[in-house]
């Protein structure tokens, strides 16, 4: 019998394991409804919809491939179109063709998009300041982001700072 992971007799988490663990899982869940809350009551929109059109703005040009802003965004192609559709029927996105590549799409942050993000971004900033970083030190504010990095690694998925578009804001 091989040792696979599929195969092998599972690795239970002891207790101190267990309680890490759903403590990071509860995060994983409350971290994202607070967020998606602020927003909402704050700028209207959602914080998916948030995080496309600041990825577009700090874009070169407020651009992006469609397949790139995926990424940027940790979306599904699918998932993120029906995002930029709504968005573009706002008149804060505008989709086209990429002249260099005709398969491809470019989003483009329009600058009423640009007033949205805009307005919205001192609120989210408020809130991952107040939710994130000000509970921490700034010792565990570096560990959350190599920890983080760690798991982002395990999973396959680059961290989006680390291949942002050339001339991205933090």
């Amino acid at each position: 019998m091989d040792n696979t992971p599929e195969t092998a007799d599972p690795r239970w988490l002891d207790p101190e394991e267990q309680q890490q663990w759903y403590a990071f899982a509860y995060v994983l869940t409350q971290l994202p409804a607070a967020l998606e809350t602020r927003m909402q009551q704050d700028a209207g929109i959602a914080h998916f919809e948030y995080v496309v059109l600041s990825a577009l703005s700090m874009a070169p040009e407020r651009t992006l491939r469609m397949t790139e802003l995926a990424q940027y965004a940790g979306s599904a192609l699918s998932r993120l179109s029906n995002v930029v559709i709504r968005l573009e029927k706002r008149g804060w996105v505008r989709r086209h063709p990429d002249p260099s590549d005709g398969r491809a799409t470019l989003a483009t942050l329009t600058a009423e998009g640009m007033d949205k993000v805009t307005a919205a971004a001192p609120s989210h900033v408020d809130a991952v300041r107040r939710l994130v970083l000000d509970p921490l030190t700034k010792a565990q504010q570096r560990q959350l982001g190599a920890v983080s990095q760690r798991i982002l690694g395990a999973l396959d998925a680059p961290c989006p700072t680390d291949w942002a578009p050339p001339g991205a804001a933090g």
